[in-house]
């Protein structure tokens, strides 16, 4: 088993994200202590996902090569030329058949280069201005070797493109411009652009390296794909795909299909999420740039009864737009998604995002990084609990701005501007508010009633329409400054279910609920004492029997 599995597995967090101080290097943590994380405890700067020590060999970071070993391959028209035993020629097919290094230049008009050496070998191919175009299949195939690695010389510009469809050479479905069955590494630091007319840009079924070099990508289907990880250290892409920017998956094995980020400049248009991974998530740095479908503005936000104006539980009482459901419909058009454990540590990011522009379907932890987003749904939205240790959070357009089963925050500076609530942490399932689209789309729950939020610090500027601050739970704020303005009739700024506690926090809100919160339309419990079925109660209400200056507590279950 290779390095990055191997420490992948001996550090993935069991749905708990482990704080850690060890800087950029982030190593394994212990996990035996599963217990919550008190605010005490989070003095450290980094979260860590995946153990980052291993993944990056010397090798693949260094993107060069021996100049006196490279065997050079003379691209031809639709043929080639070399003088090498270990490179065979046939026609237009490449076949590369032993480990080595290649230099390839010159144009291939139609046809292909193939690795086909032992499975303990290590192919380089040193593309050195080369332009190939494969008009039915992959314009390099890696069939076999231990890793290959793709190097675009310096000073050198390098197309790879397929012609628009891929017909059949083997068992294998062939559908990408750069194919690997083996591990790949791209590097170097010269230009390789990819053209799939059909199908992917770039796939490995194994582990999927980026180290260095610039990489304009357009696809039909995913830009990037790596079974079992794509791991990125630097690098400049720019990627326009059908589906996904990025994506990693496996299927088969929930501990791989994870994605890590280290460093590097993505410019992403996509069709589907600008970046997915559905096992662990981790970026630490890097500047993004990432936008999907028609971005958020593309359909006029809404409040209706059921999902605007705070009004969001009850799905019982949902009825959708339409009863046919298309492929497109139901197309993920998230900015950054991962299904597992999730950590940002650093970088850049602004995100204009058709759905989440930061969404988890784990647990999420953001330590550092600035951050502009907009979004046609949450901004922010995480399934389990959410953290955040600092950073800087401009939201000038979303539905709600930051959405999780229970929120946490120790510092940052917030900016946020929203069509329902600002901070919301709750149980149960919402739609997004969104013309049609919260018909599609759900962010769900896990059925608890361990929904919170507590602020220990942080500079808060809200806008809303909704409830500024809406806990289907406890409320707690141990410090930090809130200005808080709700513009919604039947909200308030601050509103909580469970108990409230301002221990310390500097909070304005227009409309007085910072000493009574929730109380100005009622809280967020059933109608009377109905109570809903999702777990984020039914139509906001007041609980019939509570006493005067008492919060409902009839939050479904």
């Amino acid at each position: 088993m290779k390095q990055t599995k191997r420490g992948l597995t001996a550090v993935l967090l069991c749905g708990l994200l482990v704080l850690s101080g060890c800087g950029a290097q982030n190593t394994a943590q212990d996990t035996s202590n599963t217990g919550t994380v008190s605010s005490e405890d989070m003095t450290a700067t980094t979260v860590s996902t995946i153990d980052t020590a291993e993944i990056f060999s010397d090798r693949d970071l260094a993107g060069t090569y021996d100049e006196s070993e490279a065997i050079d391959i003379q691209l031809n028209g639709n043929t080639a030329s070399c003088d090498s035993n270990s490179v065979v020629i046939d026609g237009g097919t490449i076949t590369i058949t032993a480990e080595g290094i290649y230099r390839i230049s010159g144009t291939l008009t139609d046809g292909q280069i193939v690795v086909d050496a032992g499975d303990t070998e290590k192919v380089q191919l040193v593309l050195a201005g080369a332009d190939i175009t494969s008009s039915t299949s992959a314009a390099i195939y890696a069939l076999e070797a231990d890793k290959v690695f793709i190097t675009s010389a310096e000073n050198t510009e390098n197309t790879l493109t397929n012609g628009g469809e891929y017909i059949a050479i083997d068992d294998n479905n062939i559908d990408a411009v750069i194919f690997a069955k083996t591990d790949l590494t791209l590097n170097g630091s010269g230009s390789l652009t990819i053209n799939a007319q059909a199908g992917h840009g770039v796939v490995s079924k194994d582990d999927l390296l980026i180290t260095g070099g610039n990489y304009p990508i357009t696809s039909a289907s995913h830009g990037l794909s790596g079974k079992d990880c794509v791991a990125i250290a630097d690098g400049v892409l720019t990627i326009t795909s059908g589906k996904d920017g990025i994506h990693a998956e496996n299927s088969d094995d929930l501990t791989l299909g994870w994605l890590y980020i280290k460093d590097g400049s993505f410019t992403i248009l996509s069709q589907g999420d600008a970046v997915s991974a559905m096992g662990a998530l981790q970026i630490d740095g890097g500047t993004f740039n990432l936008s999907t479908g028609e971005g958020s503005a593309s359909v006029e936000m809404t409040s209706s009864d059921q999902f605007g104006g705070g009004q969001r539980g009850g799905w019982t009482n949902q009825t959708t737009t339409s009863t046919t459901q298309t492929e497109e419909d139901s197309t993920s058009q998230k900015g950054i998604k991962g299904e597992n454990t999730y950590a940002i540590n650093g970088g850049t990011f602004t995100i204009d995002s058709a759905d989440d522009c930061l969404h988890s379907g784990g647990e999420m932890a953001i330590a550092a990084g600035e951050f502009t987003l907009s979004s046609r749904d949450d901004a922010i939205h995480c399934d389990d609990a959410l953290t955040i240790q600092s950073g800087t959070f401009t939201i000038p357009y979303c539905y709600e701005g930051i959405e999780g089963l229970s929120i946490t925050i120790e510092d940052g500076v917030f900016d946020i501007t929203s069509n329902d609530d600002g901070l919301n942490a709750g149980g149960g399932a919402d739609s997004s508010g969104f013309s049609g689209f919260g018909a599609r789309q759900q962010d769900t729950f896990t059925a608890s009633s361990n929904c919170f939020i507590m602020i220990n610090g942080g500079t808060f500027t809200i806008v809303s329409t909704g409830d500024c601050v809406d806990s289907n739970g406890s409320l707690t704020i141990n410090g930090g400054t809130l200005a808080l303005t709700c513009n919604g009739s039947g909200n308030t700024a601050i509103d909580c279910d469970g108990a409230y506690a301002n221990n310390g926090g500097d909070i304005t809100t227009n409309d007085g609920s910072e000493t009574n919160p929730g109380q100005m339309s009622g809280g967020r419990g059933g109608m009377g004492n109905q109570a809903g079925t999702d777990g984020r109660g039914g139509v906001r209400g007041q609980d019939s029997t509570a006493a005067s200056g008492e919060l409902g507590q009839t939050s479904g279950t």
